[in-house]
């Protein structure tokens, strides 16, 4: 069975760049709840921070995709503005397109695998991408929603969440991040080169579009390895 493993990451509209129906529809539940003026602040600040957390106000600036069998994939990423041109380090090749042509080419590879493998995928990489596309006019070529539980997913079309494989559908208490999955693991983190998630923001505003295709790249290799450590003890 064909294995792929998949990984994105995002950006989140200007704040400013929101017409005010928007702002108010994103931030009426906080004037609502908080208490002071001090607390609709920091309220407003996670608001505008975690605007990259959804399809309706972000966007995909890399894909990542790695073969699990060959140890070879890519990172289809964002540079606007810049001269960068396709290139390849150990095995992964990094791919400068818009989110559309990202989307389009992450679908069309995605149609000769069976398996696709992520770290949280359900709750937030596969919506992403499914309700991207759609709004791009891209049908995907795969269901990475169809069935939460592996035993009742279709043949041609598994999707493998760790975080839901490792917590056991949520009956562990605590979940865990791939972090701390890849320490407890003795797994390279992804964070371990001194870039996180709550980094990409600031490096795409700063134009460091290959930093954050490299960084893709280390969840990509930290969620493979975890994935084998799995397949290997705990899959039944």
């Amino acid at each position: 069975m064909s294995k792929l493993v998949f990984d994105i990451e995002t950006v989140g509209e200007d704040w400013e760049s929101l017409d005010q129906t928007t702002q108010e529809a994103l931030t009426r539940w906080i004037k609502r709840e908080a208490e002071s003026e001090a607390e609709y602040q920091v309220s407003l600040a996670a608001v505008k921070d975690g605007l990259g957390f959804s399809p309706l106000t972000g966007q995909i600036v890399a894909i990542g995709v790695l073969d699990c069998e060959k140890n070879k994939g890519a990172v289809y990423f964002q540079a606007p503005g810049t001269s960068l041109t396709e290139s390849e380090e150990d095995g992964i090749k990094f791919k400068p397109a818009t989110e559309r042509e990202m989307l389009e080419q992450f679908w069309q590879g995605a149609r000769q695998y069976q398996e696709f493998i992520s770290f949280n995928g359900r709750a937030f990489d596969a919506p992403f991408l499914m309700v991207r596309s759609a709004i791009h006019g891209i049908r995907p070529s795969k269901d990475l929603m169809s069935n939460r539980y592996l035993g009742s997913q279709r043949y041609d079309c598994k999707h493998i969440d760790l975080m839901d494989q490792l917590s056991f559908y949520g009956a562990a208490r605590r979940k865990g991040s791939l972090h701390l999955w890849s320490r407890a693991f003795s797994i390279k983190s992804p964070k371990a080169d001194g870039i996180s998630g709550d980094d990409v923001k600031r490096l795409f505003s700063e134009k460091k579009f290959l930093d954050i295709a490299r960084y893709n790249v280390g969840d990509l290799a930290a969620t493979r390895q975890l994935y084998e450590q799995w397949e290997k003890y705990l899959r039944f």
